[in-house]
């Protein structure tokens, strides 16, 4: 076996090192903050998301989309010469053992998925969907012991879409269309590998395939609508953005996820090169996530596998457009447009333009607290540190220092429409301070999620009042000369 992969390894390195360079680019830009953020920190449900057009005037969005668009190019141009070919042989015998026992390892997978969840017990189908219906958790325990049969399977489809329809009906909709992509796509693989009709089964592991993608292309749209629900892991784990600044690197990492998803739906080499790109960034979020992340990414991690493993060349979905080179910019444009579009405007549809935002319960997702992540969960109050008691009056403190002065000095401007701005500008920024403030030392839920709010409102205001401001030649401070 170690003389089979010496071999591999000598035919297969010339060609892998182009074709590997999309690899560790992208995963680079994300590693580990893959995890879901909604099982680790509240998120206000009807929130607003920032307009669209704070995404398409980002210039790091734009620098990510332009990496990522090389990558893929380069890709393709390596797929079309007979170099692409030996790497995809490659890849093909690597994974050949397992392409031979794919279904048993799929559905091996999805079983014990369910038997973990059924274990952890009071969740439908991921961290933040708690039932307090004990029935559930057996309902699980009976679709894991269904999947190994192919006359029962069927039935564990059947009840997979059950527990998303229980989920639907307590939960809001919009906020589970990225969960309900995934989970449609299980059910519809075991309802395919049971078929008796080849022109049907053949299909299976691509519906998993466009399940996955659209979930990863979904939830990605969440670290551009609500850049706000990452702040707190941002805090908690700094490591996170590997030293850049929190706004470069959400924008980027969500540019990553959008476009790796997309990669799983083109060309075979794109295609197999995301899936890798994506088992790396996943397995890297399960250490400073823990066995929660583990548990509810699982059904992710083995379809990834299971991408990487197909062999199959042949193209199914709009095959001929996907071979020119400027298919992949046209496509990718396409797939934004599309899906940004659902998004925004399903949102706007469903809750209005100005969103629905109150502090009750029914409003936010709920969380379980536990060892790995104990800020996670509606938690109740607590006695506090007095040492962080003490510094957070400090912090608050300074806050208030900050502000004031600025804030005077833009009132004293002689023109009541310029002092109202230059006076609002650093009263905005006091309490995005304020905010970050509990952010780093708070422990409930609702004045954390109240914060992420007030910090994506208030920045935004501040864009617009410095846009006004530069529009009439004023520059802040520009009282004290008046």
């Amino acid at each position: 076996m170690q003389k089979t992969f010496v071999k591999l390894g000598a035919a297969m390195r010339a060609p892998l090192a182009p074709a590997l360079a999309p690899v560790a680019a992208l995963a680079a830009m994300t590693t580990p903050a893959e995890a879901h953020v909604k099982w680790f920190a509240p998120y206000i449900v009807g929130a607003a998301p920032r307009p669209i057009s704070d995404t398409l005037t980002n210039s790091w969005f734009w620098l990510a989309i332009a990496l990522v668009l090389f990558f893929f190019v380069a890709t393709r141009l390596v797929e079309r010469t007979p170099a692409g070919e030996i790497v995809l042989k490659g890849f093909d015998k690597v994974s050949n053992p397992l392409w031979l026992r794919l279904d048993d390892f799929v559905r091996c997978v999805i079983g014990a998925f369910f038997v973990a969840i059924f274990a952890v017990g009071g969740v439908y189908l991921t961290p933040d969907l708690q039932t307090p219906a004990e029935w559930v958790s057996w309902l699980q325990l009976l679709i894991a012991f269904g999947i190994f049969s192919r006359r029962t399977q069927i039935f564990s489809a059947a009840g997979i879409i059950l527990l998303w329809v229980l989920a639907l009906r307590d939960y809001d909709i919009f906020h589970l269309l990225d969960y309900l992509a995934l989970g449609v796509a299980v059910a519809g693989y075991l309802v395919l590998d049971a078929s008796k009709n080849p022109e049907w089964r053949k299909h299976r592991f691509e519906v998993l395939r466009w399940g996955v993608a659209i979930a990863l292309m979904w939830s990605s749209l969440e670290k551009f609508a609500y850049p706000e629900w990452f702040y707190p892991l941002v805090v908690e784990k700094p490591f996170l953005t590997f030293g850049m600044p929190r706004d470069v690197f959400i924008p980027m990492a969500g540019v990553a996820e959008f476009t790796m998803g997309f990669g799983l739906l083109w060309t075979p080499l794109i295609r197999r090169l995301s899936a890798v790109a994506l088992f790396i960034i996943f397995n890297a979020a399960v250490y400073p996530f823990g066995r929660i992340d583990l548990v509810g990414h699982a059904l992710i991690m083995a379809i990834i596998v299971a991408i990487f493993a197909d062999p199959t060349r042949e193209m199914h979905f709009l095959p001929k457009l996907k071979l020119p080179l400027q298919a992949v910019p046209a496509g990718l444009a396409a797939a934004l447009v599309i899906i940004a579009g659902s998004y925004w405007g399903l949102h706007l549809m469903i809750y209005g333009p100005e969103g629905r935002v109150t502090l009750d319960g029914e409003q936010m997702a709920t969380h379980r607290p536990n060892a790995e992540n104990p800020h996670t969960g509606m938690v109740t109050m607590v006695p506090a540190d007095p040492d962080k008691v003490a510094a957070a009056k400090t912090a608050y403190e300074a806050t208030m220092a900050d502000m004031h002065g600025p804030m005077m000095d833009g009132m004293a401007y002689p023109d009541p429409d310029a002092a109202f701005v230059l006076g609002m500008i650093p009263h905005h920024q006091g309490a995005i301070d304020m905010a970050n403030v509990v952010l780093q030392y708070g422990q409930d839920a609702e004045t954390r999620a109240l914060a992420q709010h007030i910090i994506a409102d208030q920045e935004l205001e501040i864009r617009q009042m410095n846009a006004w401001l530069t529009a009439r030649n004023i520059t802040p401070g520009a009282a004290a000369s008046h």
